[in-house]
């Protein structure tokens, strides 16, 4: 169990289900490691989480003052508008999707250089040619993006139909820009930097 402990509080990415089993053999359940980890971290400033299809440290979300007090803001945090936000949102829920398809979504044009910025914070990445004429490229999301979200796969996005039934996402608004974004995400401050509106 230290070893495990160990390897995941050592490494900078996620670490995933195969390096533990090579660690402790596959024949021990990791499911159940993780269990036992997590219950020694009870209480604990700190917990393991399962985030980009591996399990991670994190501190918890209670010490996010206390750690911006002692160390300042995160700086490798991503910096992006609303609209990038938007549309990283867009991808996120209909990926892979085209530029095109965003800009028929949003109703005007979506730059290249603002698709380019998302790829350049590695939050988004070429997706399969679209089967459409002149084949573009669609987008999809990175680990990157599971990493700064805090996600552990996609499936942990909230559920789009629940948001529009709480009032609290409605497509019009999504599509006149009324939306208002998070200054910053307080949720494990001390993890790979979270998203900046």
């Amino acid at each position: 169990m230290h070893r495990v402990e160990a390897t995941i509080f050592a490494a900078s990415e996620p670490v995933g289900r195969e390096t533990l089993a090579r660690i402790v053999g596959k024949s021990c359940s990791i499911d159940l490691l993780i269990d036992d980890i997590r219950e020694e971290l009870r209480g604990r400033p700190y917990d393991m989480v399962a985030v980009a299809g591996g399990w991670k440290h994190l501190t918890r979300p209670a010490y996010a003052d206390a750690i911006r007090a002692a160390v300042g803001a995160n700086e490798g945090a991503v910096d992006l508008t609303q609209s990038e936000v938007l549309v990283l949102m867009c991808i996120a829920y209909f990926q892979p999707i085209t530029r095109g398809e965003l800009s028929s979504f949003f109703g005007k044009e979506i730059s290249r250089d603002l698709i380019g910025h998302m790829r350049g914070a590695k939050l988004i990445a070429s997706g399969p040619r679209s089967p459409t004429p002149g084949a573009p490229y669609t987008y999809v999301t990175t680990k990157e993006f599971l990493l700064e979200f805090g996600l552990d796969t996609l499936r942990d996005l909230p559920d789009f139909e629940a948001l529009e039934d709480a009032g609290l996402l409605s497509k019009e608004k999504l599509l006149a820009g009324d939306i208002s974004v998070a200054q910053r995400s307080e949720e494990y401050p001390s993890g790979e930097g979270r998203l900046a509106g």
